[in-house]
């Protein structure tokens, strides 16, 4: 019987033949915790009575959720994150730096093959690298922190094959989008998910990152795709001396399900209130007044992301009563952004360009509505109080549609600019 990808990461770490459903203890290569858990990690470190890491360069907190600290209470919390990677001497990503799920990938610490845990739902996001990267709990990022090694049961595996070509206007969120609708946010509880296809193949990696986002949506565990060419170019960006290690299923490899999606008659999507996976055409809601129009986090804060903004919001102005909000994914992206004059458009358009980090998507601060206020946002949820109010309603769409939406004052169609 063949073995999924996942089967054959956790296989490797485990040193010993696993199948989906079977319990194993994996040696883990990368633990990562942001600001809204790492102080939650730390109170269970010490409750081990750790006095160790397994490897301090493995392990790395992200200041990026309340960055900079919007009150007393936050600036506690990254005091004790700030006291512990002075303790352990692990890897610190400051304020300003970026997303998590931005900067994991950006800074070069991530392979192919690899078993990565991250104390964040979203942490399947670099399943676009062909490793394994799992969200867990506070107390479970602890022991790996601790010891290196974690439980896992092995989880099924779902295959999403993406077919046809997008049309213009049509972006790698909208193919998130229609994932989402098609399995729904239950359509793929606790397993992995294999994305490939002929569509997949001519995206690029900030495109990738964008779906593999979205598979928290349907609940999986990770998310994975294949090696090719794209992702090879990406890691010899980094490290071009460097071997890698791909996975690829084997062909008789068994799949819980099955999906096929083609894309070649996709339109603009849009995920309404207040759920992930109520999504509709852009036609079905196109004039929906809106208060506010956000671009930015681990979804949609890249740079392809802010060039496809900026392409819209070109010499054009932001309705004058849509707070238009731009969140750069990374201090590098933003450098580079800001190096190809998008920033610079963003901000004779109107735009608010806050520092990079994860922004009003978590709800703490720069951005959070009014009760009754519609904000679009390129995020990955819409859930009541997600932008700190549960009295607000978040549309979620690409980059493309909101640019438009904030340049019309409405939910728009971003084939009208294009």
């Amino acid at each position: 019987m063949g073995q999924t990808i996942a089967e054959k990461i956790l296989s490797s770490h485990a040193g010993k033949h696993v199948t989906a459903g079977e319990i194993c203890l994996a040696k883990v290569d990368f633990v990562m915790a942001q600001d809204g858990t790492a102080p939650l990690v730390i109170k269970a470190f010490e409750s081990l009575e750790g006095d160790r890491v397994f490897n301090p360069d493995r392990i790395c907190f992200v200041f990026d959720h309340s960055a900079p600290s919007p009150n007393m209470g936050v600036s506690s919390l990254h005091k004790i994150m700030r006291e512990f990677v002075q303790k352990y001497g692990i890897r610190k990503m400051e304020i300003g730096e970026g997303v998590c799920h931005v900067l994991m990938p950006e800074k070069g610490f991530l392979r192919p093959g690899q078993l990565v845990l991250g104390a964040d739902s979203h942490t399947p996001t670099y399943g676009a690298m062909n490793l394994m990267a799992c969200g867990m709990g506070s107390t479970d990022i602890a022991i790996a922190m601790l010891t290196g090694k974690q439980w896992f049961r092995v989880p099924y595996s779902t295959k999403i094959v993406f077919s046809g070509k997008l049309k213009k206007g049509v972006f790698a969120k909208d193919m998130g989008l229609l994932m989402v609708k098609t399995l729904t946010a239950r359509g793929a509880v606790y397993q992995s998910v294999e994305i490939k296809g002929d569509t997949v193949k001519n995206l690029s990696m900030d495109a990738r990152f964008t779906i593999a986002n979205l598979v928290t949506e349907i609940g999986g565990k990770n998310c994975v795709m294949d090696y090719d060419e794209i992702l090879e170019k990406y890691l010899k960006s980094f490290a071009s001396e460097e071997k890698f290690s791909p996975v690829f299923a084997d062909a008789d490899a068994i799949y819980v399900n099955e999906v096929h999606l083609d894309v070649s008659k996709l339109e603009p999507l849009v995920a309404k209130p207040h759920t992930v996976d109520n999504v509709c055409p852009v036609e079905e809601i196109k004039g929906t007044k809106i208060n506010q129009a956000f671009i930015g986090t681990c979804t949609n804060g890249r740079l392809e992301d802010l060039a496809i903004a900026a392409k819209i919001l070109r010499g054009k102005k932001v309705h004058p009563d849509v707070r238009t909000i731009i969140t750069p994914g990374s201090r590098k992206i933003y450098l580079e952004a800001m190096k190809k004059g998008y920033i610079r458009i963003f901000m004779e358009s109107g735009c608010c360009v806050t520092n990079p980090g994860c922004g009003p998507c978590v709800g703490t601060h720069q951005g959070i509505p009014a009760d009754g206020e519609v904000v679009i946002s390129t995020a990955n949820r819409n859930f009541k109080g997600r932008m700190g109010n549960p009295e607000a309603f978040i549309y979620l769409a690409s980059p493309a549609t909101v640019a438009a939406s904030a340049i019309k004052g409405e939910v728009s169609d971003p084939r009208e600019f294009l």
